[in-house]
């Protein structure tokens, strides 16, 4: 994938909800939070990633720009163009900090890219717009390979969980393809079959999962 053009994009969407939208608005996938939180916080991971290709350490801070819109949309602007510009100049072979076994700047390229695409889910649905939320299945079933492969994994080494009971397959019904987690466990084996897309919505906890699968999943937390 292109990923740098895909973070530039993704990023541009996100800054056009906070320049049009409504602040104030509540994101009900991220309760507790308005669209301006929510645009802080996706600035402060911008901003964080980016120090942690040039800097290669965990420890990037940087002062909120403010809630208001002025300030709020400048420092999102801001620190999206530098997170692509670090991105785009830097190697993806590089050494630099990372969270999972890739410990490349090109981690971060793919990272920060399903970072903004889910928190634009978050975005729109606080404007009552998730219908606009259309990335390909493609991309979906990337962050869903993500979560399979970084996210459970990460969340069961570091005890945040304990491993699924049972064997879960992910089928992609739009892509024709699925990948299993936990194929080793010994519970009934279950299936949770849909469109790329809404199988990663799923795995963030965006929206319910169904079925027999939904019961498994509910006994860990796949995603952090």
């Amino acid at each position: 994938m292109e990923w740098i053009d895909l973070l530039e994009d993704t990023t541009g969407r996100f800054a056009e909800v906070l320049a049009t939208g409504d602040l104030t608005a509540p994101v009900p996938s991220c309760p507790g939070w308005t669209l301006a939180d929510l645009g802080e916080h996706t600035r402060w991971v911008h901003a964080w990633a980016a120090h942690a290709v040039t800097d290669g350490n965990p420890d990037g801070d940087t002062p909120a720009p403010g809630p208001e819109r002025e300030a709020l949309l400048a420092g999102y602007r801001a620190a999206a163009a530098h997170l692509v510009d670090v991105l785009r100049r830097t190697s993806p072979d590089a050494p630099a900090w990372a969270f999972g076994p890739e410990t490349r700047a090109g981690f971060w390229r793919r990272r920060q890219v399903h970072e903004v695409t889910v928190h634009l889910y978050d975005a729109l649905g606080s404007q009552g717009r998730t219908g606009d939320w259309q990335p390909t299945p493609e991309l979906g079933w990337n962050g869903v390979d993500e979560v399979a492969t970084l996210f459970y994994p990460r969340q069961v080494r570091l005890g945040r969980s304990a491993p699924l009971p049972a064997p879960v397959r992910l089928s992609a019904t739009d892509l024709d393809r699925s990948l299993v987690l936990e194929p080793d466990a010994a519970g009934e084996p279950v299936e949770l079959a849909a469109p790329a897309i809404d199988l990663l919505l799923m795995l963030w906890g965006r929206v319910p999962a169904t079925g027999p699968a939904a019961e498994v999943l509910a006994q860990a937390k796949v995603t952090s």
